[in-house]
C-alpha cells in the first residue's frame, strides 16, 4: 500500500488529478491496475488516501507545537504563534526528503482547486488553522477579526506558493532565491507576516 501511495504521489504532485491514470500508477508500483481498483473506487479516492496520509502527520504536529506554545506563554506573539504554525510546517518539507516535497506541491493543487480542493483543506487542516486563530487574536487583542482572517489568507497564500516550488523566485533573483530552500523561507516568512499583521490591524469598529 505505501509503494502504490508513494507512486500516486510523485505522479499527482506533476501531473494533477485529471493528467495521471490509474494504469500509470499501477505501471509506476510493477502491478496490474486491477489491484488498484480492489483497492480504491477509483482515482479520486486514491488521490484522498494520498493527501490524508501526510496531512494527519503536518496537523497534528502543528496543533502539538501550537498548543506547547500557548502553555509556556501567558501572553503569546504573533510572531511567536506563526512561527509554531509555519516553522514546525516547513521543518517537515526541510527533513522529510522528496516524498514531503511532492507533498508540498499537491497540497498547493489541492488548496487552489475550488470545486474540491477546499473541501480536502477545509476536513484536514480547519481544526490547526483556528488554533492558530486562537493564538492571533490573544497577541492581538485590539484588531478586528476580520483583519486577522485577511492576515492568515495572506500567510497561506505565501506559504501555498513556497509549497508549489514553481522555479519563478529563482529566475527573478537570477538564482540568488531558490523556491527549493525551504531553510531561507523558514528563516524569514514569520517575521514578514508578524510585521504584516501589526501594519494591517486595526481596532474593531476602525474605518
Amino acid at each position: 500500500m505505501e509503494r502504490i501511495l508513494d507512486a500516486a504521489e510523485v505522479l499527482f504532485a506533476q501531473h494533477g488529478l485529471y493528467g495521471v491514470t490509474l494504469k500509470e500508477v499501477a505501471a509506476q508500483v510493477g502491478v496490474h491496475h486491477t489491484l488498484l481498483n480492489y483497492y480504491f473506487e477509483d482515482k479520486k479516492t486514491l488521490f484522498d488516501a494520498v493527501f490524508a496520509r501526510r496531512a494527519v502527520v503536518t496537523s497534528e504536529r502543528r496543533m502539538r507545537v501550537l498548543d506547547e506554545y500557548d502553555a509556556s506563554t501567558k501572553t503569546p506573539t504573533i510572531e511567536g504563534a506563526l512561527r509554531a504554525f509555519l516553522d514546525t510546517d516547513l521543518d517537515l518539507y526541510i527533513e522529510g526528503g522528496e516524498g514531503w516535497k511532492n507533498y508540498a506541491q499537491l497540497t498547493a493543487q489541492v488548496a487552489n482547486t475550488p470545486e474540491w480542493g477546499a473541501q480536502l483543506m477545509d476536513e484536514h487542516f480547519d481544526p490547526v488553522v483556528l488554533r492558530l486563530i486562537g493564538l492571533l487574536k490573544r497577541a492581538l487583542p485590539d484588531c478586528a477579526e476580520e483583519d486577522i482572517f485577511w492576515g492568515y489568507h495572506f500567510v497561506s497564500g505565501a506559504l501555498l506558493l513556497t509549497l508549489a516550488r514553481t522555479g519563478r523566485i529563482d529566475k527573478l533573483s537570477g538564482g540568488i532565491c531558490k523556491s527549493e530552500d525551504f531553510a531561507a523561507v523558514k528563516e524569514r516568512m514569520a517575521s514578514f507576516m508578524a510585521a504584516g499583521f501589526l501594519s494591517i490591524c486595526k481596532p474593531p469598529g476602525a474605518g
